[in-house]
């Protein structure tokens, strides 16, 4: 079975001998896959930090050298703390790699206006 983290190195991999179209394909694959990945780890990090109290999510937040601020809601500072631990992921961080070389190349997902 195939997981994210693998399937976007792969991707990751394939990028660095593609090209244009073939590129743009690979990154937008990869994109989905890093958004379904942050989704699931959002989903993880709400259903672990459920008992706490806003107060407490943000001082966590905070020690762990997030930026948030005690007016932000719940909601934002769970979405914070799952940012930046899937940022910390080899599939994550594979995948920033790939848009960033990609980018070198010319080639973007935000189409120029």
């Amino acid at each position: 079975m195939m997981t994210t983290t693998l399937r976007i190195l792969d991707l990751a991999a394939a990028a660095t001998a593609s090209h244009g179209e073939d590129l743009l394909l690979l990154l937008s694959e990869a994109n989905e896959l890093y958004q379904q990945g942050l989704q699931v780890l959002h989903r993880q990090v709400a259903a672990r930090c459920g008992g706490l109290a806003t107060a407490d999510l943000v001082s966590a937040a905070q020690a762990a050298g997030i930026p948030c601020e005690a007016s932000q809601d719940r909601d934002e500072v769970i979405l914070l703390i799952a940012l930046a631990e899937w940022e910390q992921t080899p599939a994550a961080m594979a995948y920033a790699e790939m848009a960033e070389a990609a980018a070198r190349r010319g080639v973007c997902l935000i189409p120029e206006e």
